[in-house]
């Protein structure tokens, strides 16, 4: 216990700030844990406030800038690669843009409680083109507030974390816990991953298969469900396209669609997530002939095939009426 505690109270800011950062870089590093720990420690004056609390802001800053400036530079490509390298859920991108759409910067302190998508929204800003003087506000805002909570509640029950602490120590467990805990991260990660998975489980249709499609006499009705986050990211479609957000379709949108007509939605989010929701929900509404596209927009465009730009509605000017 005495050399597990000397070396965090010794340490206790650099171990704070590579925790941290590990965590909002994506590894499965307990952040919050160790937040806990060091506030207990605050609490009876083994570590500086100040110190471990620049530390956690400057680590939470490091590793969303990173993902930040990631997201300007690649936009829609680094966001697939995340949802394709994490173990978080595959809608993590359409949660991510929903909160975006709902909440703008301040999507930045409710994101880092959020599984999945604390990782996607810093790059997902950045795509977008949000300023970097207001995303540091932001970031640092969020920052400050999740560091903080955890921080207090270390604070507030000082006496019970290190009741346990010791008891660990004596028990020769605290390294133990530590992995534990890490392994635990890991594997429901892995679960909730398996379990979008097994939910997006459904038959889609090639590109080419639409494109026969298109040939019939009764052509299909093309669905573009990325919603107006993702058009703004790529503000073009498939020619012909009709826009429905999945939202527009969960409340029961009035869709003018031809009866014997195959309908077919795309999106461009990994393993076609947004678009195998929209059929499900078109399908529990008695639509039939609905099928998801492969690869989306990206595997679209890659064939060679031509796209329309989308008109995005102009932002609306602040008034200058007289209040």
């Amino acid at each position: 216990m005495f050399d597990f505690m000397a070396l965090i109270t010794a340490q206790s800011a650099l171990a704070v700030f590579l925790a941290t950062a590990a965590a909002r870089i994506g590894l499965p590093v307990p952040a919050a844990p160790l937040l806990v720990v060091a506030g207990s420690l605050i609490a009876v004056d083994l570590v500086p406030l100040a110190d471990v609390l620049v530390a956690a802001l400057i680590g939470n800053l490091v590793g969303d800038g990173a993902w930040f400036y990631a997201g300007r530079k690649y936009g829609q490509r680094i966001l697939r690669l995340l949802c394709r390298i994490s173990m978080s859920p595959d809608t993590c991108v359409q949660q991510s843009q929903s909160l975006i759409q709902r909440w703008g910067g301040a999507s930045l302190i409710t994101a880092k409680y959020v599984p999945g998508v604390s990782l996607i929204a810093p790059p997902l800003l950045g795509a977008l083109g949000m300023s970097l003087p207001r995303f540091l506000w932001f970031e640092l805002l969020s920052a400050a507030i999740w560091s903080g909570g955890f921080l207090a509640l270390g604070w507030i029950f000082n006496t019970q974390v290190q009741t346990i602490l010791l008891s660990l120590a004596q028990a020769g467990g605290v390294a133990a816990v530590a992995m534990a805990l890490v392994l635990g991260v890991v594997l429901v990660r892995h679960w909730r991953r398996r379990r979008a998975l097994r939910a997006l489980e459904m038959p889609r249709i090639t590109v080419a298969q639409l494109r026969a499609l298109q040939q019939q006499a009764v052509p299909p009705v093309v669905v573009d469900v990325r919603g107006s986050t993702g058009l703004a990211m790529a503000p073009q479609r498939i020619p012909g396209a009709q826009s429905y957000s999945l939202q527009e379709l969960r409340e029961g949108a009035a869709l003018n669609f031809p009866a014997d007509a195959d309908v077919v939605l795309y999106c461009n989010c990994p393993n076609e997530a947004s678009a195998v929701q929209g059929a499900q929900l078109l399908l529990a509404r008695g639509r039939k002939n609905v099928h998801p596209l492969a690869g989306g927009l990206e595997a679209w465009t890659l064939a060679g095939h031509p796209v329309e730009a989308v008109v995005l509605p102009a932002e609306p000017k602040p008034s200058t009426a007289p209040t």
